[in-house]
């Protein structure tokens, strides 16, 4: 028997019939889907230091379960000390069964540790896709703490096929993040 994450049998199993009846689809291909998760790691101190994009790499790596890489700097900015294809950021893209898996791990184990957690914005971009941001890598316990130089925070952006940030945030909602007003 293959193994298949429990949040991707979860979409197939009851947020296909639960979207496509609140809003109308006729065919099951109509309803939106995650495509993909990116998290990225800005390190604006990588210009002085630069240290940091490795230990950088490492950290977002061990919250994935996959190689990050390093992104870097597209054009000169001179009040910032930034020559162009300097490093400045760590990025990591996750599809298909390692987005499930992260997703599951960051909706179960790494949200409720956030200290004074009350639930995330509702704040999408207008084509359905949400970007999710956390001050501190240490919340994931992938992350030993006192291995941690310096406090770091993600950006965590959920892409999905949706057409319209209703869709999106139905979807979203479905899987189980944490919005703070939850519309039903």
């Amino acid at each position: 028997m293959e193994y298949t994450p429990v949040l991707k049998k979860k979409y197939r199993e009851e947020i296909v019939p639960a979207l496509m009846k609140e809003f109308g689809y006729s065919s099951h291909m109509q309803v939106p889907r995650l495509l993909k998760i990116v998290i990225n790691q800005g390190i604006g101190q990588a210009t002085a230091d630069r240290k940091l994009i490795e230990t950088g790499i490492e950290e977002v790596s061990a919250i994935a379960g996959q190689k990050a890489v390093q992104t870097v700097a597209k054009k000169d900015i001179y009040n910032f000390k930034l020559r162009k294809k300097m490093p400045i950021g760590v990025r990591v893209t996750l599809r298909r069964d390692r987005m499930y898996e992260f997703l599951e791990r960051l909706i179960g184990v790494a949200l409720p540790r956030i200290r004074d957690f009350r639930g995330t914005t509702e704040n999408l971009d207008g084509k359905g896709n949400y970007t999710l941001g956390i001050r501190e890598q240490i919340i994931f316990p992938e992350i030993d703490i006192d291995k941690v130089n310096k406090i770091m925070g993600l950006e965590i952006t959920f892409v999905t096929s949706a057409r319209t940030d209703e869709e999106g945030y139905a979807l979203l909602r479905e899987f189980g993040i944490p919005f703070k007003n939850i519309k039903r």
